[in-house]
């Protein structure tokens, strides 16, 4: 992120704003200061993966983030890629393929997935599974499908290593990458939040500076928010060094950086926060 200012990178889920109206979404986005925001059409009550929506909506959506003046650079198309059943598998990867097809509408340059897990119940709950070669097997074959996809649509397809999922961790997404190769449309959704648990934050510079090494040419995007005991809070609710953060994300590219799991209320002082670390870190 060398020589960039962070402000006119700085998004958040959009999906923190539930709103009926996408119009709604983004002036909502707008008020705390957002240049961005991560798209999923669940913030309007509708499928993540736009099961029914018509093209209409869409439009709606494009519209209203532009009229706002904020970008989209990023939207969901997350579902159990190893989800044990072949059969409801097969399904949403139909409907996520369909999405991928049309999402260019909205302006995205990256559509972010769910690697999965043999968890039946959620998507991002660890199982002892998601370990075995047959659920890589599974998440490859679909992941395959979605890349083909990715490539017709013009869009990366951005993979978040996430402790409860097949991809577990930097190792992990470092062998994808490696089998994939370097022409595939993949990158890296990098949240730091997710390579730690309360009992290795003392570690946290060794683990982060690996997932860098490892993965910083092919990060596509950075998500923040915070470990807590009990899980995952907002930016700056928890035990991690931002300060720290974002001295190593000085080393990648300059992508986008999106606000997960803040409040609505704690959305504006998430924002001031990251401003803030990130100068004292790197300078204004």
């Amino acid at each position: 992120m060398t020589g960039h200012g962070l402000s006119p990178r700085l998004g958040i889920f959009a999906r923190t704003f539930p709103r009926e109206t996408a119009a709604e979404v983004a002036a909502a986005v707008g008020a705390t200061g957002y240049a961005l925001a991560h798209w999923n059409f669940a913030a309007i009550g509708l499928p993540t993966l736009a099961v029914d929506v018509d093209d209409a909506e869409f439009h709606r959506v494009r519209a209203a983030f532009d009229g706002a003046g904020i970008a989209i650079p990023s939207a969901s198309a997350t579902f159990n890629l190893a989800h044990p059943d072949a059969e409801l598998r097969a399904l949403r990867l139909a409907e996520a393929v369909k999405l991928i097809r049309r999402v260019g509408v909205l302006g995205v340059e990256v559509v972010t997935l769910c690697t999965g897990t043999r968890d039946t119940e959620n998507m991002w709950r660890a199982h002892p599974g998601n370990s075995d070669p047959d659920a890589w097997r599974d998440m490859r074959a679909g992941l395959d499908v979605l890349l083909a996809a990715a490539s017709g649509a013009g869009v990366v397809l951005g993979v978040e290593p996430e402790r409860g999922n097949v991809v577990a961790d930097a190792r992990a997404a470092a062998r994808l990458l490696d089998e994939l190769g370097d022409s595939a449309p993949i990158g890296i959704v990098l949240d730091p939040a997710n390579l730690l648990v309360p009992e290795t934050i003392p570690y946290q510079q060794r683990i982060l500076t690996e997932a860098v090494d490892l993965l910083g040419p092919r990060v596509v995007g950075v998500q923040a928010k915070d470990v807590v005991a009990s899980g995952y809070s907002a930016a700056g609710a928890g035990l991690m060094d931002y300060p720290l953060v974002f001295r190593l994300l000085e080393r990648l590219a300059a992508v986008p950086l999106v606000v997960q799991d803040a409040t609505e209320a704690d959305a504006e002082r998430v924002r001031h926060d990251l401003l803030r670390w990130h100068a004292a870190a790197v300078g204004p």
